[in-house]
């Protein structure tokens, strides 16, 4: 049973973490409606295996990217890339503020807090919903643009609010062009990702938790895959502009949670 859970909380994992419905709107509404002891006696542990899998399917989609940035700064010296990275950098400045010096102020909003969740994603629904609107641009990435983006990524923390579907969202608010906004939002995030792993690997107490190998694996293996998956389903959703249909989704689901906490 413990196997078939960790199968399906990876999956969930892997398609809510690049999908703009918000992994962790769908985690919360997950804890509130499944009474599982699995979810709750392995939490850090298994969500820093889940992440470190959808963290690796990033970076193998984009292996190429990274891998021409970072070979063009150290070899040509290339100004782009340099700028690239600097940009990414730029924007993980609110998130990294955010989760340092108010992580435990925002633990209180992981407690299965539906009427939250539920209205953030009536916001994620219409961010969505908007990008259907926006006119074509085709903005470069600047200094200014990354930082807005980084804002949007730090207020994306509140379970419910698609860090995805809104950085990208924003992105192209601010003119910025539909794939470029896509590759944008999933390699800022890596190192956010990366950098959590660790501390929550510094945090585990390896002698007290009882480790299931099992459960980790095949959480770790479902995440994987489901996340290769949902990164190129969702890299050609917004290259074709069709993010506007995950807000009928969003709508409905926050709507859902709604009735279901006021009830």
């Amino acid at each position: 049973m413990e196997k078939i859970t960790a199968i399906i909380l990876g999956i969930i994992q892997g398609l809510t973490e690049f999908l703009p419905i918000s992994s962790s709107g769908h985690v919360e509404i997950i804890r509130v409606l499944i009474d599982s002891n699995s979810i709750e006696n392995n939490n850090l542990l298994f969500s820093t295996v889940i992440h470190g899998a959808t963290a690796l399917s990033t970076v193998i989609i984009f292996r190429n990217d990274i891998r021409k940035i970072i070979t063009d700064v150290i070899y040509s010296k290339s100004q782009d890339s340099s700028l690239y990275i600097a940009y990414i950098l730029i924007s993980m400045i609110p998130a990294s503020i955010v989760g340092f010096f108010f992580k435990d102020d925002l633990s209180i909003l992981f407690q299965g807090n539906l009427l939250l969740i539920g209205s953030m994603l009536f916001l994620t629904s219409a961010l969505l919903f908007f990008t259907k609107k926006e006119k074509i641009k085709k903005k470069k990435l600047n200094f200014f643009n990354s930082f807005i983006i980084g804002l949007v990524q730090a207020f994306a923390i509140l379970p419910g609010l698609s860090r995805s579907g809104s950085t990208i969202a924003f992105a192209i608010f601010l003119g910025v062009e539909k794939n470029t906004a896509a590759r944008f939002s999933f390699l800022m995030v890596i190192p956010l990702i990366l950098g959590g792993l660790i501390k929550n690997l510094t945090e585990i107490d390896f002698d007290r938790n009882l480790i299931n190998m099992d459960y980790l694996i095949f959480g770790f293996i479902s995440a994987f895959f489901s996340g290769l998956i949902a990164c190129k389903l969702m890299l050609k959703l917004v290259e074709k502009s069709s993010l506007y249909y995950f807000s009928f989704y969003c709508f409905v689901v926050g709507l859902l949670s709604i009735i279901y906490a006021l009830k």
